[in-house]
């Protein structure tokens, strides 16, 4: 008998409807809705996965961003001691976007450096989207929502400050 993958996880997106998410193991990341683009985000399986990221790796040469059937290019970025370097960007559709820490929990979501909404995962099926409202706000558009929850997904969002991170690597070291 022929195991299925899991079946997509439902979120309701404020402003573009049910999103669904699917995990398939660190290979593939999938997101869809009946009001956005599908994107798929997907690994080499024959590249090696880090257990902490979802999709399994940062290393762009492994990965593969298709956004509607095309592909999109990717740079993720290595994810060392300051927040800044878990940012990951791409472009579509000629806006360059990118999914930045700004907070413990969540990334910033910004379309040519505007700022278009907070998303919150812990890298699963799970997203939560906070739109920017109001009448000065940017209008988002389908394709941002993909895929800023296809880069959240796949690879979380937040980070600790760097201080924070030297308090607990000093604490660690001291018996």
């Amino acid at each position: 008998m022929t195991e299925l993958p899991p079946a997509p996880s439902g979120t309701q997106d404020t402003l573009f409807g049910e999103m669904h998410i699917r995990i398939e193991g660190q290979e593939r990341v999938t997101v869809s809705g009946e009001n956005v683009p599908t994107t798929v985000l997907e690994r080499d399986p024959a590249s090696e996965a880090d257990a902490q990221i979802a999709i399994g790796t940062r290393d762009a040469a492994h990965l593969t961003l298709t956004v509607d059937g095309v592909r999109v290019p990717l740079w993720p970025a290595r994810g060392r001691l300051r927040r800044r370097t878990y940012r990951v960007e791409t472009e579509y559709d000629g806006a360059r976007y990118a999914l930045v820490p700004d907070s413990v929990p969540s990334s910033r979501l910004t379309r040519d450096g505007t700022r278009l909404g907070d998303f919150s995962s812990d890298g699963d099926e799970t997203v939560v989207a906070e739109w920017v409202q109001g009448h000065t706000a940017p209008t988002a558009r389908p394709a941002d929502a993909s895929i800023g929850y296809a880069l959240a997904a796949a690879f979380g969002t937040g980070g600790q400050p760097a201080w924070m991170m030297l308090a607990d690597m000093v604490s660690a070291a001291i018996p």
